[in-house]
């Protein structure tokens, strides 16, 4: 209930200010020379300017255009009352003050104009938010085992198929039956058996016909 009647009371000052300053603008604006109903209208010019500057500042408080044209409107609202308070003579206005209210119509028009349009204050884009990086992870893997050789020939025990009743089928180039001579060599000397021909084809990459062949020629 306090703050009804607070808030009734703050209204009800408001309306009796309004109403003396509306009068005051009324009797000036009729003392230099307008008469009827233009007299009416400065008032009311007036308090909406105030109220337009108002509310640019509102919504744009850094905005010097609104608050020049709310001092502008205050100044002619405070002056009206001044004047009328007798600091005035109300029956012999002075040239510039007819002058000030003549040209006031414009004034306020230009000052209307420029608070209606004027760009409503761009919003800043917030930032995006930062994503955080995962941590640096270091994942040590165990040392895979090396991969098992085939063994270099057939063991000892292997017996070496008889090869002396075939005869070779492929003909053989002399410098390749040489080298495979030292190879049969190497492998009996390793061994103690002579070399067959699945592991000479393995050791040469030759063809199964061709290293038959050798193999025949050199058991």
């Amino acid at each position: 209930m306090f703050r009804t009647l607070r808030f009734d009371a703050v209204l009800i000052q408001a309306v009796i200010a309004g109403a003396l300053s509306f009068s005051h603008l009324h009797d000036l604006a009729q003392a230099a020379g307008q008469d009827g109903w233009k007299a009416w209208a400065y008032p009311v010019s007036v308090d909406l300017l105030l109220v337009a500057a108002w509310r640019r500042m509102r919504t744009d408080g850094g905005n010097r255009d609104a608050w020049l044209w709310f001092a502008i409107a205050l100044v002619a609202s405070l002056g009206a009352n001044v004047a009328t308070a007798g600091m005035l003579d109300m029956n012999d206005v002075p040239p510039w003050l007819r002058i000030l209210v003549a040209g006031w119509p414009a004034l306020a028009f230009l000052g209307g104009t420029l608070l209606a349009h004027a760009h409503a204050p761009v919003p800043k884009p917030e930032p995006a938010p930062v994503e955080e990086s995962a941590p640096d992870l270091t994942v040590e893997r165990a040392p895979e085992p090396a991969p098992e050789l085939p063994p270099a020939g057939p063991s000892p025990q292997e017996v070496a198929p008889d090869h002396a009743s075939l005869a070779p089928t492929v003909p053989v180039p002399p410098a390749l039956l040489d080298h495979a001579r030292k190879i049969a060599d190497a492998h009996r000397a390793q061994t103690g058996a002579p070399i067959d021909a699945a592991t000479l084809r393995a050791r040469l990459g030759l063809s199964a016909a061709l290293a038959d062949s050798i193999a025949l020629q050199l058991a």
